[in-house]
């Protein structure tokens, strides 16, 4: 069972995700918040696998209560639902720790799987979010102002595991495609984050792509 928690102030599209994933047999909600505030309190308190969180909240917004939710339990994923998918809304969420960032207008079948994917420890963008991302790598890679940082050199390798990973693969599948053990992609991810001065696989991918050293 996935146990996730909720949070959106709006009480129609609360109830609405909340029926879906009552009525899916792998999903457990084990929790509703109105803002996000009382997100980051329930969140540690019920320990959800998954957090699925509005973006824009009163009280406290959605991108503040990941950096806040990540910050005091590292192990709870949280995924963005929203229906912002401008540069200004993405990029701050991801670069507070969000693992995901889903649109309220994509199908239930995209959405829940979506939140599988996160559960499995890889990234879910939204199909839109995605192209938006590769728009930004084919910029970079004519605009000097946004061209890689010369001071950030990953290996062939790392550059490698970064790719399969942007295109969903969880770390067994990254390590089953290079022939290499699981411990092994970890490693690579790990000195990728460091380089990158990052966290998060997804922070991780979307920076790469940002600075074009990941290849289209």
């Amino acid at each position: 069972m996935i146990r996730v928690l909720v949070a959106d102030d709006h009480p129609i599209v609360r109830s609405g995700i909340v029926a879906l994933l009552a009525s899916t047999p792998d999903f457990d909600v084990v929790g509703e918040a109105s803002d996000g505030r009382e997100a980051v309190e329930r969140a540690l308190v019920s320990k959800p696998d998954l957090v699925l969180i509005d973006l824009r909240m009163p009280v406290l917004g959605g991108e503040e209560a990941t950096a806040q939710i990540l910050a005091a339990d590292p192990a709870i994923r949280v995924v963005v639902l929203t229906t912002y998918d401008t540069d200004d809304a993405i990029l701050p969420a991801i670069e507070a720790g969000a693992s995901g960032y889903l649109l309220k207008a994509a199908p239930e079948e995209e959405l829940l799987a979506g939140l599988r994917s996160v559960a499995r420890g890889e990234v879910a963008l939204a199909p839109s979010i995605a192209a938006m991302l590769v728009r930004r790598v084919a910029t970079s890679r004519t605009d000097p102002a946004r061209s890689a940082d010369p001071a950030i050199v990953l290996t062939e390798r790392e550059i490698q595991v970064l790719a399969l990973v942007a295109r969903g693969r969880s770390n067994r599948a990254v390590a089953d495609e290079l022939f290499v053990s699981e411990a092994t992609v970890k490693t690579h991810l790990v000195h990728a984050f460091e380089k990158l001065g990052v966290r998060d696989r997804t922070r991780a991918v979307t920076l790469a792509m940002e600075l074009g050293l990941l290849p289209r």
